[in-house]
């Protein structure tokens, strides 16, 4: 029988947390974190949280109340290459900025992209700390959001982005 290592990397558990935006169930372990999701039900979180998962809530729950802008954090968010890059758009954005769809299209090197890029970025497995909630529709208006629009709505004015028309936009 083969050796196993002392930890391995795709070893995952998860954490289920209260916060503003219902249940976040945060899925990692020690080295990464994988997933961020949206729940509605609390299934049994593992009984210790893994480094990296406990170090995802107590940065969130920073946040929230305010005391966090950006994030540090292992993420391993799985997706196409295609999905990768979108995501680390995402990452440009700053705190309290918003961009759109095809702003994003055209930072990643295709603007006839803009329809592939609202479909990685409601795929992004990573919401919240992956700021897809920063993009918006050339309009103004919240488009699409995995979720809930209440949800994009209360992270951006969370972040103190003015909704409507005097949306502050990322260049």
């Amino acid at each position: 029988m083969p050796k196993k290592s002392i930890y391995d990397i795709d070893h995952r558990e998860y954490l289920t947390m209260e916060s503003p935006l219902g249940l976040l169930r945060i899925t990692g372990n020690d080295e990464v974190v994988f997933e961020i999701a949206f729940v509605t039900d609390e299934k049994q979180s593992s009984s210790v949280a893994p480094k990296e998962v406990a170090k995802c809530a107590k940065q969130l729950r920073e946040y929230f109340a305010n005391d966090r802008k950006e994030f540090d954090l292992n993420l391993n968010p799985s997706g196409t290459d295609f999905q990768q890059s979108v995501w680390n758009e995402l990452n440009n954005i700053p705190f309290g900025k918003t961009t759109t769809y095809s702003k994003q299209a055209i930072k990643i090197g295709d603007l006839k992209a803009i329809r592939a890029v609202g479909t990685a970025n409601g795929k992004n497995p990573i919401p919240i700390v992956i700021p897809c909630h920063r993009v918006i529709g050339s309009d103004g208006s919240l488009t699409g959001y995995a979720g809930g629009l209440d949800n994009k709505e209360w992270l951006l004015k969370h972040e103190g982005v003015i909704l409507g028309t005097q949306m502050d936009m990322f260049k």
